[in-house]
């Protein structure tokens, strides 16, 4: 997570050229439908935001793409080039794999469970998960510690991506989520069980698996008939072992890549920590059904919104809460996640009453490697966000560049990231 360059670090890892680029520019930006009405409908101004979205590919990302809502006036839209090799424009109904926005959905689908009296937030992890998690871990660690990342417990994917040659080998590999567990079990604790945040896809893994223990059912089953189906979510799946993005979608590049395009790939390394697909319009309707109260009782929902600060010294940089963060904003505190996979980034944030939203993904990913500087993605990037959250606040390309950069709990943008021995983040 990363409220500012020197924000904590999350997912880990691959080595990289100190020399390597972002992948070439897509060109000119083409809009999608606009789906409110015209330029001056609503309290949407769809001019700006058109403008500040099509700036993100002219900064460098092949293609991007967004939904923001205002009440009920919404806007969606596209820029760019939805692959390298192939000229086709970037569409905003396409899918798009969202990474560690999974773990809002995962979150929800415990706490409802939590809301049943099926468990308890104080549970301690082991007494569902006595094989899986045995000893001392598993009498000190409860479910919340698990959902607000409190619980010491190592991140896997640190241990595991620790090569290019790892990244073409997840690929293609099915992975058992107790392995994954095993993995992040066998790393130094980051800290005494409850003490402080320390971001780990462990968590959310033993998340999975206690929904798959307290239930009998399958997670990604139990996300479907609880949260994707009430909602409607057509568009948004769990998928499993299919490496393929069904439907609509973009490429997927990972800059040290090049053109190599990685849309198709085994996502059960993530698992319910991140391999979720979504497109921008189905992710504003969860989030404004969860913060407007339809998913969780209201108890519960104070209780997911209840958050540690990520920087103890920096309480106002913002917190994790169960499977949600806030961030601080110009125009007040917004609410949701980020998450990036090997080509796909994404952001979700939402006022805390759910009437201002905006998700938005881009689909190349760790162009910051080897660069000493904040890459202009990034700006173009922000300034679109702040423009689609604070739309009556005066936000341009320098007041982007000044202002800290976005909070991401599963990449880190700053000078950490950077370098010939950089960490490469995910999901």
């Amino acid at each position: 997570m990363a409220t500012s360059a020197a924000l904590v670090a999350t997912i880990a890892v691959v080595p990289t050229s100190a020399t390597a680029q972002p992948g070439p520019s897509a060109g000119p930006a083409t809009a999608g439908p606009d789906t409110a009405g015209g330029p001056s409908s609503g309290a949407l101004d769809r001019a700006q935001l058109r403008e500040a979205l099509a700036a993100v590919p002219e900064a460098g990302v092949p293609g991007a793409l967004a939904a923001v809502r205002d009440g009920r006036h919404e806007w969606r839209d596209a820029a760019g080039q939805a692959y390298l090799t192939t000229p086709r424009p970037m569409r905003p109904q396409m899918r798009h794999r969202v990474g560690s926005i999974t773990k809002s959905f995962v979150a929800t689908t415990v706490l409802q469970l939590v809301d049943e009296g099926r468990l308890d937030l104080d549970d301690p992890i082991g007494q569902w998960l006595p094989e899986t998690v045995p000893g001392e871990v598993g009498e000190q660690v409860t479910v919340r510690m698990l959902l607000n990342h409190t619980s010491g417990i190592g991140n896997y994917t640190n241990a595991m991506i620790n090569s290019y040659a790892a990244i073409n080998q997840m690929q293609v590999t099915t992975y058992a989520p107790a392995d994954l567990v095993a993995i992040g079990l066998a790393m130094p604790v980051t800290n005494p069980p409850g003490a402080a945040f320390s971001y780990s896809n462990t968590n959310y893994v033993l998340a999975g698996l206690l929904i798959e223990a307290v239930t009998g059912n399958d997670a990604a089953d139990e996300v479907q008939r609880r949260i994707l189906r009430p909602l409607r979510l057509t568009d948004t799946y769990l998928p499993g072992t299919d490496p393929s993005i069904r439907g609509p979608h973009g490429g997927a590049y990972f800059a040290p890549f090049g053109t190599r395009d990685l849309s198709e790939f085994n996502m059960s390394w993530a698992w319910t920590a991140g391999e979720m697909i979504a497109t921008t319009a189905d992710l504003n309707t969860f989030f404004r059904a969860l913060l407007d109260g339809e998913l969780l009782s209201d108890g519960t929902l104070d209780e997911m919104l209840t958050t540690v600060p990520f920087l103890p010294d920096v309480p106002e940089a913002g917190g994790y809460g169960l499977g949600i963060y806030s961030l601080p904003t110009p125009c007040g505190v917004f609410w949701g996640h980020d998450g990036a996979v090997f080509g796909h980034l994404a952001y979700s944030m939402h006022s805390r009453d759910g009437n201002r939203q905006v998700s938005t993904g881009i689909n190349l990913s760790h162009y910051q490697l080897g660069l000493p500087d904040t890459h202009p993605i990034d700006i173009a990037w922000q300034t679109f966000l702040l423009t689609a959250m604070c739309p009556d606040a005066a936000v341009n390309s320098r007041s982007a560049e000044a202002a800290p950069l976005l909070p991401s709990v599963t990449r880190m943008p700053g000078s950490a990231a950077r370098g010939s021995e950089a960490a490469v983040a995910v999901p």
